[in-house]
């Protein structure tokens, strides 16, 4: 099972690619909308890299607004994954 670091490394590098944000900016207290100023496109993108990358689905009607939720969200649907 992939470990918060590793979850939030992964989180880090697709923002940055999909923003101008540089990974090093972001950490986990990260707002998305209001510090990366993620569009709906991006995160969609985010999203997806992230259910390829951990065989996971994420439902869209979460609310997510900081880089630290989608982190305990992604080890919270790999851990149901997982049972």
């Amino acid at each position: 099972m992939a470990d918060q670091n590793e979850i939030f490394n992964k989180i880090k590098d697709l923002i940055a690619k999909q923003t101008d944000v540089p990974a090093t900016d972001i950490k986990m207290d990260t707002n998305l909308k209001e510090d990366v100023d993620i569009d709906s496109l991006d995160f969609f993108e985010v999203v997806d890299g992230l259910e390829n990358e951990y065989d996971i689905e994420i439902e869209s009607d979460e609310d997510i607004s900081t880089v630290a939720q989608l982190v305990d969200y992604i080890q919270k649907k790999i851990a149901e994954k997982d049972k």
